[in-house]
């Protein structure tokens, strides 16, 4: 079964490097824009796992490595014979039969048709994954509601609901009114106290953002009743009808979202300027930014669209460069290889993260790559 693109499953396969074998990954596009049909999926199917074919009689292996290449490539035109694509837009899979991989991966926007046949998996196409907002909570605040819904490839999600039946105003005077008041008032307060848990439980869970959505007098009594973490991702508080279904929910919550993605892009941008301009944790360009990636220095790896260069790998060590010549740490000739790969795949396999840069373009004057830094 396939998985979701996850920063966790990514930095899995970042961290492979084919002992036994070799390691295909293949991209897919299923945009409907891009496949019309499943003839034509196959059809562009058909021609990259004949590229893969082509790299595997070309490549110097052993006949048991050539035999689990083959095997592979046969598995993987299996797998799209069968492949389910409904809510699909790319898929993406990483294979190496000797050193026991096998990797599917759902993707939430297209991507272009590639494969690739390497001691390590191909992951720069995955890079403006990266920079979406999936993960992000959208919860329906009220007196009686209390929805939660996760976005999760460009659609809201339903993950739980704590909508109550609780009574309306009584409407009759005297002391009984008071005291009925009292009651409702006291249903509400448990209420919206119990969606308040539920919501800094799932904030404790890793929710990177948070948009509320309801009316305005809900705002503040809700708001502080939540722990101060959860209070900091809340990126907005939008309005919507109280019926009003996943697709008009994430109508309303995602201008908030891409406001916030921006700020945080900008502050990162700044953050970077201001270390490079006094020679701080920050580096600039390919050559330090691969350096700094090898030494397990990248804190945040910064990407701008389009950024691409050529490279060089130590084919025993693994460690990247800017120039080809010899690995400066064991004399092995290094092989040419993609920068941003290199610099993506160590990044993520050390712990670091990737933002890929949408709104900003500082980083153009230096090869549009740089990084901040752990030291």
């Amino acid at each position: 079964m396939a998985e979701n693109a996850t920063t966790d499953v990514l930095r899995e396969l970042a961290g492979f490097r084919a002992a036994k074998g070799r390691a295909i990954s293949l991209y897919v596009a299923l945009d409907p824009s891009a496949a019309i049909n499943p003839g034509d999926v196959q059809t562009r199917t058909n021609s990259l796992l004949s590229e893969a074919r082509s790299a595997v009689d070309s490549d110097g292996l052993s006949h048991g490595q050539r035999e689990a290449l083959k095997a592979d490539i046969e598995r993987i035109d299996e797998f799209f014979h069968g492949l389910d694509r409904d809510g699909v837009r790319g898929m993406a899979v990483f294979a190496s039969q000797l050193d026991g991989i096998w990797r599917t991966l759902r993707l939430p926007q297209a991507v272009h048709d590639a494969v690739k046949v390497n001691d390590g998996f191909h992951l720069s196409p995955l890079v403006p994954l990266l920079r979406g907002l999936d993960g992000s909570l959208v919860v329906q605040v009220g007196r009686e509601q209390g929805r939660f819904f996760r976005l999760n490839r460009g659609q809201l999600q339903e993950v739980a609901d704590h909508t109550e039946d609780t009574p309306g105003k009584h409407d009759q005077g005297g002391w009984s009114q008071a005291r009925y008041q009292r009651h409702i008032d006291k249903l509400v307060h448990d209420h919206l106290k119990a969606v308040a848990d539920e919501l800094d439980r799932r904030k404790r869970g890793g929710a990177p953002r948070i948009v509320l959505v309801g009316t305005e007098e809900m705002k503040s009594d809700f708001v502080e009743t939540l722990s101060k973490e959860t209070q900091q991702a809340i990126v907005g508080w939008a309005t919507a009808e109280a019926h009003a279904d996943p697709s008009q929910l994430l109508e309303a919550a995602m201008p908030l979202l891409e406001e916030a993605r921006a700020e945080e892009e900008a502050e990162l941008v700044e953050a970077w300027k201001e270390a490079a301009g006094k020679g701080g944790r920050a580096a600039s360009g390919w050559a330090e930014t691969l350096e700094a990636a090898s030494d397990a220095a990248v804190e945040t790896l910064l990407v701008q669209d389009g950024a691409e260069q050529h490279a060089y790998e130590c084919p025993k060590c693994g460690r990247a460069q800017l120039e080809g010549g010899e690995c400066p740490l064991d004399g092995t000739p290094l092989e040419p290889d993609e920068g941003l790969d290199l610099a993506v795949r160590h990044t993520l396999a050390n712990g670091g993260s990737v933002v890929p840069l949408s709104t900003r373009q500082d980083l153009a004057p230096v090869g549009g790559i740089g990084a901040l830094l752990r030291f």
